[in-house]
């Protein structure tokens, strides 16, 4: 059987159920997926089955990985698929778990002079598109600890996967139906650009500085904040939070 067969083998078979006491006990332990209500829990339930079907973990390094672990990240990734369903996870397979912070090399050339110049940056995460998804397991495990802080490595990445469906990431994913094309780009753009006028002025800002990086950071950033402390991105960009409610569904913490 080839490499491809093997992998539409695993994609038709069927989603093997995620045992009761794994998954009681994983709840105790991920505070944004016990706040759910029962029937979006019981969904999450469904999506984390299938999202931890049809992906691959690889620990590097020294990163312990069990099962508990796993679902963690599995139910965090399945959190911004709750009005999606398990089609936002398709394009990809592999995710690869460091047990901190990781580096990785950049190359990038000067159109005017031709030179190409090299740097290493110390990650967290990072998602490529139709690649892997890399994880630091220590900011997974930091993120449990305190998981009303704005901050989640895992939805961070995920937020770039949904955004990826479309292409390379831009800030602008996939939209449904009831969202306005148009008013998502001038609403995001609009707060990107403020933000990013704060944080040239070097003014504290509500929302991380490093979101002022690029519109997908921006992105990716707000969607961690939807997720972790939604009244701070209210207060700080209303219009913005009320697209990401509409495009994720209610925040766990409200």
């Amino acid at each position: 059987m080839s490499v491809f067969q093997s992998l539409l083998a695993r994609f038709r078979a069927p989603v093997p159920p995620i045992d009761d006491t794994l998954w009681a006990h994983a709840l105790t332990r991920v505070p944004l997926a016990n706040a759910l209500d029962a029937p979006r829990a019981h969904y999450l339930r469904q999506l984390a089955a299938s999202f931890l079907h049809t992906k691959r973990f690889h620990a590097l390094g020294d990163a312990s990985l069990d099962d508990f672990w796993r679902l963690a990240i599995a139910m965090q990734a399945s959190l911004p698929a709750l009005p999606h369903g398990p089609k936002v996870f398709k394009g990809w397979t592999n995710i690869l778990v460091y047990p901190g912070e990781f580096n990785v090399r950049r190359s990038h050339h000067d159109a005017p002079t031709g030179v190409i110049t090299e740097s290493d940056d110390t990650l967290i995460g990072e998602a490529w598109e139709r690649g892997p998804m890399i994880l630091s397991l220590a900011d997974v495990a930091l993120d449990l600890e305190a998981p009303w802080d704005g901050v989640n490595v895992v939805i961070h990445e995920m937020a770039h996967k949904l955004d990826m469906l479309a292409g390379p990431a831009n800030g602008v994913p996939p939209l449904p139906g009831g969202i306005n094309r148009r008013e998502w780009i001038g609403s995001m753009q609009q707060g990107f650009e403020r933000l990013s006028k704060a944080v040239g002025r070097r003014r504290k800002t509500a929302i991380d500085p490093y979101a002022a990086e690029a519109p997908e950071e921006y992105f990716a950033v707000t969607s961690e904040m939807h997720f972790s402390r939604p009244a701070l991105l209210r207060e700080a960009e209303p219009d913005v939070a009320r697209l990401l409610d509409a495009y994720y569904g209610p925040s766990p913490a409200d």
